[in-house]
């Protein structure tokens, strides 16, 4: 039956792959009028993609007749509404000759062809109002630069294409000009795609039951797809590029969002979203592989309630409660999603559309304000780390599901140790400083803190941090690095409560040196790097800031030498001034 189930799982996913390969592009005039809700804007594009026009073409191809597209109705715009050679010329004369003022420009710029010209110039040249010039060349710089000053934040942003509107309306095309059997027979395909690994995995699964309960380690050094071997090689590969593919180019897998269209619309009526593919699969790894993990631990009663926590939290808070505020007209919210993990809850239009949805909205964000501020530091006081990272926590379901038969590839070093310190510690002081940079100018309206714009800020921590460590590296490096990369060395919201369960904790992992055989069962299967043999060869207590209170240490253990508890906070440890 194995091999009936690989062949499955190969098929399902070679269905999967094929799909944007048998997916097209159609354009039409009124595709493009559709899209960009601007006349002129789609008169531009229109006169530029007429060579493809009515032909069915592939992704590449639409992506860059879209770039070319982009490319020369903005360099025609920026010729429409930019200074002509003569008003630069005019501008000149009026700088050398000490009379550019705001009079001087109005009559120079008058008349509603230059409108734009004048509001734009005045906004950024007024610095220039009664500054004496006495070189041609010192006054055309100055001039020149003000001019593209105005084409670059003026006149793209407002009347073209800049570079959110580009990579917004690359998806809004292809997914609006999409054809071809994902779009006419989605549910034969998400049958045959997702439907035919689902079975696969259960399958699989279900062979768990003919061993006895407990742990065995057959095969777990030696597996191709669990030792950095040739299917782990691939498995990782294409996590990567999945991932780099859903943050960056989403606008190349519309086809595989196109199968769950039917879903989106029945939960919340309208069509999907790359995201919502991407929550879709997401929910369904956590479901299908936490039916795994409570057969492989049948024998303890924790692994089997927490696994199941996390496969509810995941369905229901993540996946499908947002969609159906969406569908009433709420914000799409997460209520499990904790700042500062969830880092752009701060953030300007995230605050600006919690406020405008009344009632509803106002409880969001007070909701959102006392869990991070209340509600982490008390349940961590009382639970530890483990009530988040290992009952409740997307990532942290997705890593204890999809990634458990990886987890004993984590390195446990002192020097991975030493890394993880200072990257995870890093990021929380990142996030927080960007947090409180974010709040500055959202109640000030100052973009520049200390000569830093706090929107080129949020921006790079969304894309290093936000995309490519939690998403790229956190999950694509299962195969190479274990399944808690992200939890381990990236999570603020895993530093801020580590820090709490450090210092200031009733939980704990008990240990009874006096039993411990040094089987290394508890360090191999410990998924946040912890060398947790060598706590159990002394019977110290394990109160390790990065330690997730999975309990598969426990679970894994023969001899019953460790056990998880939440007691007393006095006599827990003996600070020593360093977090670990």
């Amino acid at each position: 039956m194995q091999r009936v189930y690989t062949f499955l799982i190969i098929a399902g996913f070679a269905v999967f792959l094929v799909i944007p390969l048998v997916s097209f592009h159609l354009l039409s005039p009124n595709t493009i009028r559709d899209v960009v809700a601007d006349p002129a804007r789609a008169s531009l594009l229109e006169k530029e993609l007429r060579s493809i026009m009515g032909k069915e073409v592939s992704s590449i191809t639409l992506q860059r007749q879209l770039g070319n597209a982009f490319a020369i109705a903005n360099e025609a715009i920026v010729n429409r509404y930019s200074l002509t050679g003569q008003q630069v010329d005019q501008l000149v004369n009026l700088m050398l000759a000490n009379r550019l003022n705001q009079a001087t420009v109005d009559s120079l710029l008058a008349g509603p062809d230059n409108e734009f010209r004048k509001t734009a110039f005045s906004n950024y040249a007024n610095w220039l109002y009664g500054r004496a010039y006495t070189r041609d060349e010192a006054a055309r710089e100055a001039l020149l630069t003000i001019s593209g000053n105005i084409n670059n934040y003026e006149v793209i942003p407002k009347l073209g294409f800049d570079r959110y509107k580009k990579k917004s309306l690359q998806y809004s095309f292809a997914k609006a000009s999409l054809t071809g059997p994902a779009v006419t027979h989605p549910w034969m395909l998400m049958f045959f795609s997702f439907g035919l690994v689902i079975v696969g995995a259960i399958g699989f699964s279900l062979q768990l039951l003919k061993e006895p309960p407990g742990i065995k380690n057959n095969d777990t050094f030696r597996h191709p797809a669990t030792s950095r071997k040739w299917l782990g090689i691939i498995i990782g590969t294409f996590l990567i590029l999945f991932y780099i593919v859903l943050y960056f180019y989403p606008e190349l897998m519309t086809s595989w969002v196109a199968l769950v269209d039917p879903i989106s619309f029945w939960l919340k009526g309208s069509e999907a979203g790359h995201f919502f593919l991407y929550g879709f699969l997401y929910t369904i790894s956590v479901v299908v592989m936490g039916v795994r993990m409570i057969i492989k631990y049948r024998h303890n009663r924790y692994q089997i309630v927490r696994t199941l926590s996390v496969m509810f939290f995941q369905t229901t808070l993540a996946f499908i409660l947002p969609e159906i505020l969406v569908r009433l007209n709420q914000p799409y919210f997460d209520f499990k999603n904790i700042w500062p993990l969830d880092y752009d809850f701060f953030f300007d239009f995230e605050l600006n559309k919690l406020i405008a949805s009344g009632q509803m909205g106002v409880f969001m964000l007070v909701w959102g304000i006392a869990l991070a501020l209340i509600g982490v530091p008390v349940f961590t006081y009382f639970y530890g780390k483990r009530w988040y990272c290992s009952w409740v926590c997307g990532c942290g379901g997705l890593a204890e599901t999809l990634g458990d038969p990886f987890r004993h590839l984590s390195d446990k070093s002192l020097r991975a140790w030493k890394i993880e310190q200072g990257s995870i510690y890093t990021v929380m002081v990142f996030a927080v400083v960007m947090t409180m940079g974010v709040l500055y100018t959202y109640f000030t309206g100052s973009a520049t803190v200390v000569g830093f714009n706090t929107y080129t800020v949020r921006e790079v921590y969304g894309a290093f941090i936000g995309a490519v460590f939690a998403g790229v590296v956190g999950t694509g490096f299962y195969p190479f690095m274990g399944n808690r990369v992200w939890c381990r060395f990236g999570c603020p919201l895993a530093a801020y409560m580590g820090i709490i369960q450090r210092f200031k904790s009733r939980f704990r992992i008990t240990t009874n040196g006096g039993q411990c055989i040094s089987c290394g069962n508890c360090s191999t299967y410990c998924e946040m790097g912890i060398d947790v043999r060598a706590y159990a060869q002394k019977g110290e207590n394990i109160i390790r800031a990065s330690c997730v209170g999975c309990g598969i240490c426990a679970a894994v253990c023969p001899r019953g030498v460790l056990k998880l508890e939440n007691g007393p906070a006095r006599d827990r440890f003996n600070p020593n001034g360093f977090i670990k």
